[in-house]
């Protein structure tokens, strides 16, 4: 196979599963109405003189389906992981006892189910379009290599089958991934 061909196919599938990864973390962000330690990942703790995500200075753990606990391992950050945590509006008042940081995660309300499924979908459209963008993208690639005589006709029409069926398989990662946000989040 030609090494050029290859390169724009493995360029624009390195693309379309790094967009599935942005979308996963994304997903893992919106709060289902359950403790979800992910939910914390990109908060940043002022603290030490400067800002720190609070999974590198703290345990995070699930008490119960509703309660998630941060657990500091220098007690005195227990106020700045506390503030950080009201700063980033995540929906929920963290609790501090002096020794720890409890976060009871409320039951979502019927409207508020439907708000975040309304939500899942324009993300997963945002997701679908990014990889349509990126086939048409590695088929221009591929277009340009023809027209200069660098592959042959048949070997673009291989390679733009390829990039559909990466394309078809990552669209089809996207809904399951959508799918399985949507299904948690409508769980009572």
């Amino acid at each position: 196979m030609n090494p050029e061909k290859r390169a724009v196919i493995d360029d624009a599938n390195d693309r379309m599963e790094k967009t599935i990864h942005s979308l996963s973390d994304d997903l893992s962000q919106i709060r289902a109405g359950k403790a979800n330690p992910g939910i914390l990942s990109k908060i940043q703790v002022s603290s030490y003189g400067g800002h720190i995500y609070i999974n590198q200075m703290a345990n995070i753990f699930i008490q119960d389906i509703r309660t998630l606990v941060v657990e500091p391992w220098d007690k005195g950050t227990l106020k700045d992981i506390e503030k950080a945590i009201e700063k980033a509006n995540i929906g929920v008042m963290p609790v501090n006892d002096g020794e720890r940081i409890r976060l009871p995660f409320p039951a979502l309300t019927h409207d508020r189910r439907e708000e975040l499924a309304k939500v899942l979908h324009k993300m997963g459209e945002s997701a679908k379009v990014a990889i349509r963008n990126i086939r048409r993208d590695a088929n221009d690639h591929l277009k340009k290599l023809e027209k200069e005589k660098v592959i042959s006709e048949d070997e673009l029409h291989r390679a733009e089958k390829e990039v559909q069926e990466a394309t078809d398989s990552h669209i089809s990662s996207i809904d399951k991934e959508i799918k399985n946000k949507e299904i948690e989040i409508r769980e009572i």
